[in-house]
C-alpha cells in the first residue's frame, strides 16, 4: 500500500504536519510498503527475532 498524493511530501507541508506524520509512522509501522524490504518482512513475520536485531544494532552502533 503506498502514500496516496495528498500524503507525500510537499513544499507546503508544515512543520507539525511532518512530525505527527513521523509519530505515526514510528506508532503504527507500515510493513507492507518499507524502505528496506527484509526488515519489513522480519517485522511482519518474527518480531522476536525483529526486536533482537534492533537492539544488536543499537548496542554496536553505541558501542556498548
Amino acid at each position: 500500500m503506498y502514500e496516496t498524493s495528498a500524503e507525500r511530501w510537499s513544499p507546503v507541508q508544515s512543520v507539525e504536519k511532518i512530525l505527527l506524520s513521523v509519530v505515526s509512522m514510528l506508532a503504527e509501522p507500515n510493513d507492507e510498503s518499507g524502505a528496506n524490504i527484509d526488515a519489513s518482512k522480519m517485522w511482519r513475520d518474527d518480531r522476536a527475532r525483529f526486536s533482537e536485531v534492533v537492539r544488536g544494532t543499537v548496542r554496536k552502533s553505541l558501542n556498548l
